[in-house]
């Protein structure tokens, strides 16, 4: 089991890492949260990693904490929550947020995450309901601050991070073309983080 890495990043490429630990490269899931506070390419980066093994498949998903890596483990026990779900949420909410919504049954915050229809909030807010109080978010592990974007399709790039978390493409290109005319920034981590922001604050 792989439960932390430290190395390179070589490819940033939401919601996809390549990290290089001693000349091998990890492939690694991660939340838009973890992907935007990663530094630029070439840089250290170090992250807490959960493997998930299927029978067709072997994943590694990786987290800037330990806390969003707790939540994370806590969320794919919950029936219907796969391991992209549950991303997509870490994506749309913060720990800290999520355990807010559980608490004071914020249904209408879930339905706006990806992958996330009225039945499996309501599902996340009764099996969750317990969980959060035994979650212990204390030690976790800020990540690096994030560099500047590198050049690029900005746009396209923040879309195809959306839709990878599960938004469907005319929702990412709709919540974009929003969050373009809100930041004075057109690099596709601030497009995201505007995007996003509005998602939970509408």
């Amino acid at each position: 089991m792989i439960g932390r890495l430290r190395g390179t990043l070589l490819e940033k490429h939401p919601p996809h890492l390549l990290v290089d630990v001693g000349g091998v490269g990890y492939e690694v899931q991660a939340s838009l949260t973890t992907v935007l506070e990663m530094p630029a390419v070439g840089a250290e980066v170090i992250l807490h990693t959960q493997m998930v093994v299927r029978e067709d498949a072997q994943q590694l998903f990786g987290f800037a904490s330990t806390a969003e890596r707790e939540l994370f483990r806590s969320l794919v026990r919950v029936t219907g929550v796969g391991p992209k779900v549950a991303l997509g949420i870490l994506s749309g909410m913060t720990p800290s947020e999520f355990v807010a919504a559980v608490r004071r049954s914020d249904l209408a915050s879930l339905v706006k995450l990806p992958g996330i229809g009225k039945k499996t909030a309501e599902r996340l807010l009764v099996e969750m309901r317990d969980r959060v109080e035994t979650l212990e978010f204390a030690a976790t592990t800020p990540a690096l601050v994030a560099a500047p974007a590198e050049t690029g399709d900005a746009l396209q790039e923040a879309e195809h991070a959306l839709i990878a978390l599960g938004y469907r493409p005319q929702d990412a290109t709709r919540m974009i073309e929003a969050a373009r005319r809100e930041v004075d920034e057109t690099s596709s981590e601030a497009l995201i983080r505007a995007a996003l922001r509005s998602m939970t604050t509408r």
